[in-house]
């Protein structure tokens, strides 16, 4: 809801105890760029969801869904926003994601009547009436859908209109419950007859499957017109699809009751469970039995039956273990084998138990979001590694665009690489290391993460490094740490720095900065001896980048986020860059001495590990 210049934001929210549903209320006033929570606005015994809130005669109203009620309650504002009354009971009908628009002189209620089993989401009911607030007369045709759930017949929002037609949108929900909207423009609506024909809905969906905010389903659009002409529009989202947690909880039980299985197996086969069947159950049993038991045995001739198959199922733990013999080399790999299976059974039961949905999903910095550029430089040679890389990091949920500099060979076409967001292949005339920092005015966002094509790390490792990058823009924000000792002056890896307890250097191989203010800095008039060190070996262009960064400010530079994983792909080609780690580190100490000497010593900088509150810098 529109007020003047400030926006109000109705949406249903779960209690995370009882996950009843009730209306929470937030206002925006820059357009949506931010939201301030106010509260609760409604709060019934039952759920409630889908408020539908409009302007009648200077009353604001609210129509909340609340189907668990049997009822569609109005409800009328007594202090805006947060407190409301109820006015009244518009139908006893079980009615879902309902609303109310004026057209053509009348009132036209929309909704789905959720007392229809296995319909509820493809079917749709029409009213009218001369007042939103009733009585309200059933359409002719009721009802209007009664179809298949994927045609959107469900409601997915507030209704609009656009150069003088109306349109309603509906929810496609096929797959699952509220998998994508649909647009409808309707045609006619009148007592007496309804027709509506589907019109393009140009929203592109994500790639970046539970990544992004919307990757599993988004079924909710409200559109609204500003009295400037401008047009703004709230969409919902979410990673998973209907009843995700359920599913993933019941294929963990089955995990688990599947290892259970196996122990008892293994332990048929290894003696450890001499018989299933208690001895008394079976029919070769002498010892000494109760006169009832006797009787009840003669008595019932399916009881000897059962002590037959009981006996027969004691005689398996010897069979198996006759034929499975654990002191073999047979044997031996069957146990391993079920050992095995155990093992992986255990992890996918505890994963999907305890392992969430699989989402990697963006920190928020002040409750903010950003995006950020990947870029990497590669050449022919590595184009394999590319393919895996951009595959995988284009689908980390922050990245907006990726950027490869081409240094050498015939560049891929972008159609050749697999990925969620747009790729951008920069082809350099020349094969210099320089070209990594190379001011690029298509950047779009502020922040770049230059991340070498041979790195591979969790998505939720870059999106932490993101997070703490936005709270220090000015300073390198990188994985890999280094410590140069100022009167030693030799490269040394990060071992080297663990025993020194501290780091004054972040590899620019995988490290956020500011795009603007990194590369200019590195093209600048001061840098231009750097760069030709650069040039001359082949090597040191982070190296060169640290020291710029340290020569323009006595405070601290970088900052270090410790990844929870990394591999080097590299290592498993003959295309590593630097594969002889003594010439490569003594190329670098050498870059050290110059970088020293032309820009000033390292010397008093050290800042060291786990000292923030965060704990990623462990």
């Amino acid at each position: 809801m529109i007020q003047g210049d400030v926006f109000y934001l109705f949406y249903e929210t779960k209690n995370s105890f009882t996950m009843q549903g009730d209306i929470g209320v937030a206002k925006s006033i820059d357009k949506g760029a931010t939201w301030q929570q106010l509260g609760i606005a409604l709060d019934e015994e039952w759920h409630l969801s889908y408020p539908y809130v409009f302007n009648y005669l200077g009353q604001v109203y609210m129509m909340p869904e609340s189907s668990q009620k049997g009822e569609l309650r109005l409800y009328r504002v007594t202090n805006f926003p947060l407190e409301w009354e109820l006015d009244r009971v518009i139908m006893k009908k079980p009615l879902i994601d309902s609303f109310i628009i004026d057209h053509n002189g009348e009132y036209w209620l929309f909704g789905s009547e959720h007392s229809s089993f296995g319909t509820t989401n493809g079917r749709l009911e029409i009213w009218y009436s001369s007042s939103p607030l009733g009585p309200w007369k059933p359409h002719k045709k009721n009802p209007i859908y009664n179809t298949y759930r994927s045609f959107g017949a469900r409601n997915g929002g507030r209704p609009f209109r656009y150069n003088g037609n109306l349109y309603r949108i509906g929810q496609d929900c096929g797959e699952t419950y509220g998998r994508r909207v649909r647009i409808f423009k309707v045609e006619v609506l009148s007592r007496v007859d309804y027709k509506e024909v589907e019109v393009p809905f140009p929203f592109e969906e994500s790639s970046k499957g539970r990544n992004a905010w919307n990757g599993a389903r988004y079924h909710h659009l409200d559109v609204q017109q500003l009295k400037s002409g401008e047009w703004v529009g709230v969409m919902d989202g979410d990673r998973v699809p209907s009843g995700d947690s359920v599913h993933r909880f019941l294929l963990g039980c089955a995990s688990v009751a599947a290892v259970s299985g196996l122990i008892l197996f293994l332990g048929v086969l290894l003696g450890a469970v001499n018989c299933i069947i208690p001895l008394n159950w079976c029919a070769d049993y002498s010892g000494k039995r109760s006169d009832t038991l006797i009787a009840w045995e003669r008595a019932n001739v399916f009881s000897s039956k059962l002590r037959r198959v009981f006996s027969r199922l004691n005689r398996v733990p010897s069979f198996l273990r006759s034929w499975i013999k654990p002191n073999t080399f047979a044997g031996r790999s069957v146990l391993t084998l079920i050992f095995a299976l155990g093992v992986a059974l255990s992890c996918t039961g505890v994963t999907f138990i305890y392992g969430g949905s699989g989402a990697e999903e963006p920190y928020s910095w002040k409750g903010q979001f950003s995006q950020f550029t990947l870029l990497t430089m590669t050449y022919d040679a590595r184009l394999w590694n590319l393919k895996m890389f951009v595959n995988h990091y284009s689908r980390c949920a922050s990245v907006k665009e990726i950027l490869v500099v081409w240094n050498r060979g015939i560049p891929p076409k972008v159609s050749d690489l697999n990925s969620a967001v747009p790729v951008r292949i920069r082809v350099e005339d020349l094969n210099s290391l320089n070209n990594r920092f190379k001011v690029d005015p298509l950047i779009k966002t502020r922040a770049v993460l230059e991340l070498d094509d041979d790195i591979m790390m969790p998505c939720d490792d870059v999106e932490r490094g993101f997070m703490l990058w936005r709270q220090h823009p000015d300073r390198i924000v990188g994985f890999y740490p280094r410590y140069v000792d100022g009167s030693r002056l030799e490269y040394s890896g990060e071992k080297y720095a663990r025993k020194n307890k501290g780091y004054n250097m972040i590899l620019t191989g995988a490290a956020f900065m500011d795009s603007q203010v990194a590369f200019e800095r590195y093209w600048s008039e001061q840098a231009k001896p750097g760069r030709e060190v650069v040039d001359k070996y082949f090597n040191c262009e982070d190296v060169l980048m640290n020291f710029l960064y340290a020569n323009a400010s006595s405070s601290k530079t970088v900052e270090y986020v410790r990844p929870a994983w990394a591999i080097d792909t590299s290592k498993l080609s003959s295309a590593a860059i630097s594969r002889d780690t003594n010439v490569h580190y003594k190329i670098r100490s050498e870059c050290l001495r110059k970088f020293s000497d032309m820009y000033g010593s390292m010397s008093g900088r050290r800042w060291e590990f786990d000292s923030r509150k965060d704990r990623w810098d462990v």
